[in-house]
């Protein structure tokens, strides 16, 4: 029972930032918390293995970057009709969907590389050795992605739109 709770406690500490993650990835929100929840049942699996590892989050980042990566060589996330559309009233939150919608597109113009080594570091806010881990990669090469996309990022006009200039 003692692993069930430390998991349940994990999950509890940790689902909010994986989904965010996800979202960042370049999932939509519901795919994003399918991502995760296939993620945490590769954990659970391996809870032992995830609880004894030097660098628990990075553990989980790897399996969360590999579920990610495996779901879309599958395809299987699409969406689907409906005949009836859901009708919930909601504040105008326009201007906060459109930072969002721009940092997304920014976002899905790194590669999918880039855009790992930036949601990991910049969202998930690991150090350079613990995306290493996670990513199995050498730190140099972390060193070197990061700044490739923040160098891209800086001319993105998307991005300039936010800081409220034009990309030089």
């Amino acid at each position: 029972m003692e692993r069930d709770e430390e998991f349940a406690r994990f999950v509890d500490e940790r689902w909010p930032v994986l989904v965010r993650s996800a979202v960042l990835l370049g999932c939509t929100p519901p795919e994003a918390e399918d991502l995760v929840q296939t993620a945490l049942v590769r954990c659970y699996v391996a809870w032992g293995r995830v609880r004894g590892a030097t660098n628990r989050d990075g553990y989980v980042y790897r399996v969360l970057v590999n579920c990610h990566h495996d779901s879309h060589r599958r395809r299987w996330w699409r969406e689907r009709p409906t005949g009836e559309l859901p009708e919930v009233p909601a504040d105008d939150l326009t201007g906060q969907v459109d930072d969002a919608d721009a940092v997304r597109r920014a976002l899905r113009r790194l590669s999918p590389a880039h855009r790992e080594v930036v949601v990991l570091r910049y969202y998930a806010h690991l150090g350079e050795q613990q995306i290493a881990d996670a990513l199995q990669i050498a730190p140099g090469t972390v060193k070197s992605r990061l700044s490739r996309a923040l160098t891209q990022l800086s001319t993105d006009l998307d991005v300039s739109e936010l800081r409220g200039g034009r990309a030089s």
